[in-house]
């Protein structure tokens, strides 16, 4: 089988410097494109601190999509250009792999249905760290049990969304294993509420990215958490995404549904 020609867009960024290690070092795919409006014209390899690779960072992500003829995309840029990123691999027939978070519910919808019409694979993921992923379907399992709960999240102080995509994924999940319709927001100073679940939100330096899900019922309390220490714990969930989205013809929200859990 030929291998997976993957383009990565904000290959100079922290974590796209990761993506670039993995797809190298990973058998069945090769890189044939690296985007980023930083370190243009330098090798992709050599600013991941592997040996050159002979491809070079460009700043357009159209003509390098169209030039490389990359069949994957993956994401990893800023809330505030994802979007765009996204649009334009659909319109060249290329699928996203997307890790960028801060895109809205209408905005996800929107490339669903253009993902659809066009049998298009695209995979959109909160968190790709697969102890992440477990600590969401606990806390689903959990919530149906017991009746109080609250998330804190904690990330860097270079994250730019709060609550992060994956608090909010936690919500979601915990809301629909309980069927419990949202609840109005309370006071600022106790955090932010979505789908009935209070989200704190914490931005430090030192910090990867970290949740913790507390959990309370009569007379005790269970916690649940992940913690990320190294941006390496996202690769291989991208890894997976990279090789299932080639098979897939609509839009998947969560990289769970991308594991046999």
């Amino acid at each position: 089988m030929a291998a997976i020609r993957v383009a990565v867009a904000g290959a100079a960024g922290r974590m796209g410097r990761e993506v670039v290690r993995g797809v190298a070092r990973a058998e069945n795919m090769t890189l044939v494109a690296a985007v980023d409006l930083e370190h243009v014209n330098e090798d992709a390899g050599v600013l991941a601190g592997l040996p050159p690779l002979g491809v070079a960072v460009e700043p357009e992500l159209g003509e390098a999509l169209e030039r490389s003829r990359a069949q994957v995309v993956v994401d990893f840029t800023r809330p505030n250009a994802v979007a765009g990123e996204v649009e334009c691999a659909l319109e060249l027939g290329v699928r996203p792999v997307v890790g960028t978070t801060g895109l809205s519910p209408e905005q996800v919808e929107r490339f669903a249905s253009t993902c659809e019409e066009r049998e298009l694979g695209c995979v959109i993921a909160p968190n790709f760290a697969v102890g992440a992923v477990l600590m969401m379907k606990m806390s689903q399992m959990a919530a149906s049990v017991l009746p109080g709960v609250e998330i804190i999240e904690l990330h860097h102080d270079g994250k730019l969304d709060s609550p992060s995509g994956t608090a909010l994924l936690t919500a979601a999940m915990i809301a629909e294993a309980r069927g419990e319709p949202p609840q109005e927001p309370g006071p600022p100073e106790r955090g932010l509420v979505s789908r009935g679940v209070r989200i704190h939100s914490v931005r430090l330096p030192g910090l990867v990215a970290h949740q913790e899900v507390v959990f309370g019922g009569l007379g005790q309390t269970l916690s649940i958490r992940h913690d990320t220490v190294s941006r390496e714990a996202f690769i291989p969930g991208v890894l997976i995404a990279v090789e299932k989205v080639i098979n897939l013809k609509r839009l998947v929200y969560g990289l769970e549904h991308l594991l046999d859990l």
